[in-house]
């Protein structure tokens, strides 16, 4: 399939999972807008890389998805939305009565309030388009809960609720909104913990994997960048058009248990 002629915006894509989807994207033929909150030399560099890549225009936009305005001002600049991938993310580890207050309200405003406001951004310049696709990066944390990550996974199931409301509100549109829900991803934050993870519980890297960061994952393989970006090209597909308002798990089987 070709995305010849179509604008996507994917937040918190200078690396992991949100420049794999980009490059999926690109791939496919899309013109990419890339984003985080830097704006260092190596972050416009990614974009002329990608671009000279895949032969679409690339370009990086600065903007800090805890701020809503800002979230906004990213999809505005742009010029257009035809696909808008919201990725951007964080995480902190605390049980419910140590969380600091400041990191939930970071967690809840980078993983889901970000999605609202560029959401909210990027529907009138689909309408006007005629096309659309809203493509959020949930988690397998968006629909099941483990211990200590209470603002990411109250984030994450917020996040899955609104694609599904948008959703509805867009049904009888050519626009879907859904959500891909990863398991553990191979990024190269991933990559650096196996070390660490291994030496704390006193095993090999091997082990490590299995045991420990992919205890929950019955596949006991990381999902790859890669695919969950096939997920998302997919997803602006003519074989998706009608499907909308769900979500798509690519956890190796964590949601199955």
């Amino acid at each position: 399939m070709s995305l010849q002629g179509k604008t996507a915006i994917i937040t918190g894509s200078n690396s992991g999972i949100g420049l794999g989807v980009a490059h999926a994207l690109a791939g496919a033929g899309a013109d990419v807008v890339l984003n985080s909150f830097t704006d260092n030399p190596e972050d416009h560099k990614l974009a002329e890389d990608m671009a000279a890549e895949h032969g679409v225009t690339v370009r990086y936009i600065k903007a800090d998805m805890s701020k809503g305005d800002e979230c906004r001002m990213l999809v505005e600049k742009s010029g257009a939305c035809d696909i808008l991938v919201n990725n951007a993310g964080i995480q902190h580890v605390a049980p419910v009565d140590e969380f600091p207050v400041e990191k939930w309200d970071a967690i809840i405003a980078i993983n889901m309030s970000s999605a609202f406001h560029t959401t909210a951004a990027a529907l009138p310049m689909m309408r006007k388009a005629g096309w659309g696709r809203v493509i959020n990066i949930a988690s397998a944390h968006g629909l099941t809960a483990s211990p200590y990550k209470s603002a990411y996974v109250t984030a994450k199931h917020g996040v899955v609720g609104m694609t599904k409301t948008v959703a509805l509100e867009t049904a009888k549109e050519p626009i879907t909104a859904n959500a891909i829900c990863p398991g553990y991803v191979l990024t190269p934050l991933v990559e650096d913990q196996i070390p660490d993870t291994a030496k704390k519980y006193d095993m090999t890297e091997e082990e490590a994997k299995e045991k420990v960061i992919l205890e929950r994952q019955p596949s006991k393989e990381f999902a790859t960048v890669e695919q969950i970006g096939g997920t998302a090209v997919f997803l602006c597909s003519a074989s998706a058009d009608q499907i909308t308002g769900t979500t798509i798990s690519v956890d190796g089987g964590w949601t199955a248990l």
